[in-house]
């Protein structure tokens, strides 16, 4: 008995402490991915607001797109004087002033595409380069006030692989050039990775894309297509720092406070034992003894020392009950079982009744070489509601019909029966598939007190010709093959289910049916045959086990059935399988 109280303390402890553990990884990464979450999205918005500022330093000058043409087109012969501030002496300021005096009327910031054409080709070059570094300075400031690890702006080709760098930000210091880790110039061209033409592309839909390369972030705008060419304005914002700290800061966080409630736990561990774990094993040794001995009075005795006015006590004086009724229910449970075995011969026997009224002898009409027919039941319960049938009219008409109840079990297979003895006696009377449907809804809802109805499909085969007439009442759409064809489905007009409203009407439509034709009818329970994932049979497969190689209609509906039972596996069939396969062979 010491070993099983330490055993029980030692589980509760382990309890405790993978708790106390899940809670705080929990926590952590919770509070890592909240984080995170939180930077990115501050990012982005920060981003979106630097690129807008960006795009407006372009579209500043009304001529842009000259520009950026021009600056694509001559990158390799403009001389531009790149991270210049606005102070008079430098080069930019001369050659503006230059370009002044040789056109006073010329307002650069402000000229556009045609005043720039008219001028002569090297005051063109002249404009070019002013205002190249007049807009690598404003980019200069836009990446240094806000701490962008890379703005810049290229044109990216068709299929964003490579891309022509327009222009890109720079920090006072930073050394400009062609290679790998300078801030590249105008007209450097490099390949683009994968992370990245997938940003671009996205951004090209979207208009703006983030980027997340770990502890770097890239956003990207399009700003529009210049000669099949995007214009796109990239920023790359450093999070490596930030994160580090974020980490740090979290897991100090998430230590102290796990530390916390291990100290809680050992205090909450010793009021536990005394008011849970010393009870509960009172009531866990008093089971046991009930197994033994099944002495209910000695039971009761002892966890009545049990005073505890919580959950635990009410569970001592249930255990105390429990021993009390259990005798009682063995004799009751006897009883049970031998009602059940009656019912269950019962149940067999309404079995073979309701086998009996089906046709189940094949071949059918052994008499009859123009057509074969085959049909199966197998039903859900030990009864089902699913029902076909198919008798002779007269010698040159071919009744056949499927049928489904809406209910399962005795009920369905009652009101499966008289629904049976109606069609038959109705189908000897009336003179078409649709005469017979509405003579038998009219039966059906003289007197239906429970509401149920059946779907129909009903077809007459005048076995002379191969005409078939047909009517649908709500049932499963039919599956035709023409002689060397393959299976599909017939989608013909469906009326209400039978049994639904009095007064309903049917229409009749015709199949020719030539020699070697056939049509297969089913029941819902083949393609809503459900498998363990929950997955559903479908109309599909059924298609396919149909057009598996098959001889006669009986081998037809086995390559359907094994199709059914090899996709359900170990799955419950929760539903009737009933098909009918007719083949006319047509006269000899």
């Amino acid at each position: 008995m010491k070993r099983l109280k330490r055993g029980i303390i030692l589980e509760v402890i382990i309890l405790f402490a993978c708790g106390t553990l899940m809670i705080g990884v929990f926590t952590y990464f919770t509070q890592q991915v909240l984080t995170d979450a939180s930077v990115k999205g501050q990012t982005e918005k920060m981003a979106s607001n630097m690129a807008d500022e960006t795009i407006a330093a372009i579209k500043e000058y009304p001529s842009y797109r000259w520009l950026i043409r021009y600056w694509r087109d001559h990158a390799e012969e403009m001389d531009v004087e790149y991270d210049a501030d606005y102070n008079a002496g430098t080069e930019t300021e001369k050659k503006f002033e230059l370009l002044c005096e040789r056109h006073p009327d010329l307002k650069p910031k402000y000229a556009d595409t045609e005043e720039i054409e008219a001028l002569p080709p090297e005051d063109q070059k002249l404009f070019a380069e002013v205002t190249y570094s007049w807009l690598i300075t404003r980019v200069d400031q836009i990446k240094s006030a806000n701490e962008i690890a890379f703005l810049f702006g290229v044109l990216a080709s068709n299929n964003y692989r490579e891309q022509f760098f327009l222009f890109s930000g720079a920090d006072p210091g930073s050394e400009r050039g062609t290679e790998y880790g300078q801030v590249y110039t105008l007209g450097v061209t490099s390949e683009v990775s994968r992370g990245q033409i997938e940003g671009m592309r996205q951004a090209h839909r979207t208009n703006r894309q983030l980027v997340d390369a770990g502890d770097y972030v890239d956003y990207y705008v399009y700003v529009e297509t210049i000669d099949n060419q995007d214009l796109m304005i990239g920023l790359t914002y450093d999070l490596s720092e930030l994160n580090e700290r974020i980490s740090r800061s979290t897991w100090n966080g998430t230590v102290l406070a796990m530390i916390l409630e291990l100290l809680l736990a050992w205090v909450f561990l010793g009021m536990i034992y005394r008011v849970v774990l010393q009870p509960l094993k009172t009531i866990q040794e008093n089971i046991r003894l009930y197994m033994d001995r099944k002495d209910s009075d000695e039971v009761c005795r002892n966890l009545a020392e049990i005073k505890s006015a919580n959950e635990i006590g009410q569970l001592s004086a249930d255990v105390c009950n429990m021993t009390i009724e259990i005798d009682e229910h063995m004799d009751h449970i006897r009883e049970i079982t031998g009602e059940q075995e009656r019912i269950k011969a019962e149940l067999s026997l309404a079995s073979n009744i309701q086998s009996s009224m089906l046709p189940t002898i094949f071949p059918a009409f052994p008499e009859k070489a123009e057509f074969d027919v085959f049909a199966t039941m197998d039903p859900a319960k030990d009864v089902g509601g699913d029902f076909y049938n198919f008798f002779l009219i007269d010698d040159d008409h071919l009744c056949l019909l499927i049928a489904d109840v809406a209910g399962k079990g005795i009920p369905g297979a009652m009101f499966m029966m008289a629904t049976q003895i109606m069609l038959r006696n109705n189908g000897s009377e009336c003179t078409s598939p649709s005469e017979i449907l509405e003579k038998t809804n009219e039966r059906i809802c003289a007197n239906n007190p429970e509401d149920m109805f059946v779907t129909i499909w009903l077809g007459v085969l005048e076995i002379s010709t191969g005409k078939l007439t047909a009517a649908n009442a709500g049932h499963e759409y039919p599956a035709i093959c023409k002689k060397d064809g393959i299976f599909e489905l017939y989608k013909d007009k469906h009326g209400m289910v039978v049994g639904a409203f009095e007064g309903l009407k049917y229409k009749d439509y015709e199949i020719q049916m030539e020699p070697g034709d056939r049509i297969f009818v089913y029941t819902d329970g083949v393609v809503e045959a459900t498998n363990e994932d929950n997955q559903l049979f479908g109309t599909d497969r059924m298609i396919e086990a149909l057009n598996e190689n098959a001889d006669a209609p009986s081998e037809v509906l086995a390559n359907v059935r094994k199709s059914v039972d090899e996709f359900i596996g170990q799955a419950e069939q929760f539903d009737d399988l009933t098909m009918l396969c007719l083949e006319y062979k047509g006269s000899k």
